[in-house]
């Protein structure tokens, strides 16, 4: 390493709404963890006690003493001081003690943020010790990251479907001609399996159970054989309060998350038909690409394409395409600077 590397310490930070990735420029994403933060309150004053990872295993499972957070909801930060410090330690973790000066730091925001939401993020950045912050939106982030050609004059769309958003974008010429971000994301797939659960079963399952459930047997469409693989899972019976176990089946799972399925087809079919005719011409011929950690759910694509009749892929690694997005933009800033908006 350079003497000079020890002052350019630039870092890209895709913060999520599940998980916050942390791109070094010139070593690639060195950091990724659950967006939790754990405290231990005592008379009143919160003390934090545990960040990421270790913070993760205990939502759901706290004494009245501790309490966990989940910072960000649904792409923008919901609590304003948690989200300061999980960052603060994040940036600590990455530099681990060498004498840094402070960081240049880009953040990828969703496209559907207010002003109001953009600020807070450039807030909360600033204030964990960068000493600039620039702000990328969210789609233009993720389909540099799956390596979409976006800075041609054709027409490329990308769905991003993180924990808390879904942003649908159509992308020419390195900026966006149409975005839509919806509210929906992992979380609510989540959601949607709990609720399934606690109407068809009479069986309560806390968040993380649902969110095993998803990632395991998860799926967007019934299975051919209308049942398909089956998970054993434990929560508490609503009828006589017992903790029991039940098996749920694929189809039980893929009938839970057809609303939320329903609102990410939608959003794409509505960013199809307000994009302008010549791009709609280059979508059909390149296809959309899906970004995201919620693009992992079983036969998502299969789903998207029954429903649109367009070719869909899933992106190399979906859960890191926002965070290389927006590390390529701190690389390739001068080319890309149009994007990275460092003053709102």
């Amino acid at each position: 390493m350079a003497f000079g590397g020890l002052f350019s310490t630039d870092i890209a930070i895709d913060l999520g709404t599940a998980n916050t990735l942390i791109y070094v420029k010139g070593k690639g994403i060195i950091l990724n963890e659950p967006s939790v933060v754990a405290y231990h309150v005592k008379d009143g004053k919160r003390q934090v006690l545990a960040v990421g990872e270790d913070a993760k295993l205990m939502l759901g499972r706290t004494p009245g003493s501790i309490e966990a957070i989940r910072p960000m909801r649904e792409g923008v930060i919901a609590d304003f001081d948690s989200a300061e410090q999980m960052i603060k330690h994040f940036i600590k973790k990455v530099f681990k003690r060498t004498s840094f000066s402070k960081p240049k730091v880009i953040v990828c925001v969703p496209h559907g943020a207010t002003p109001v939401e953009k600020r807070a993020i450039r807030q909360s950045v600033l204030s964990a010790g960068a000493r600039k912050a620039g702000l990328i939106a969210e789609p233009i982030a993720a389909a540099i990251g799956a390596g979409m050609p976006i800075t041609e004059p054709t027409g490329s769309m990308v769905v991003d479907i993180g924990g808390g958003t879904t942003e649908v974008a159509v992308l020419s010429l390195g900026d966006v001609v149409y975005a839509r971000s919806v509210r929906i994301g992992g979380d609510r797939m989540d959601e949607a399996i709990i609720n399934y659960l606690r109407r068809n079963q009479n069986m309560l399952i806390g968040e993380s159970t649902a969110e095993r459930v998803k990632t395991s047997i998860g799926t967007a469409r019934m299975p051919d054989d209308g049942r398909g693989a089956t998970i054993m899972v434990r929560g508490r019976d609503l009828l006589n309060g017992i903790p029991k176990e039940i098996e749920i089946s694929q189809a039980m799972v893929a009938e839970a998350l057809a609303e939320p399925m329903q609102a990410i087809c939608e959003a794409v079919m509505v960013a199809l038909e307000a994009t302008p005719p010549d791009l709609a011409a280059d979508i059909v011929d390149r296809g959309v690409i899906l970004t995201g950690g919620g693009a992992m759910l079983g036969d998502l694509d299969l789903a998207l394409r029954e429903q649109t009749g367009l070719s869909i892929t899933l992106a190399d690694q979906p859960m890191n395409c926002v965070a290389l997005g927006t590390g390529k933009a701190l690389e390739y800033e001068k080319q890309l600077r149009h994007v990275i908006d460092y003053d709102s």
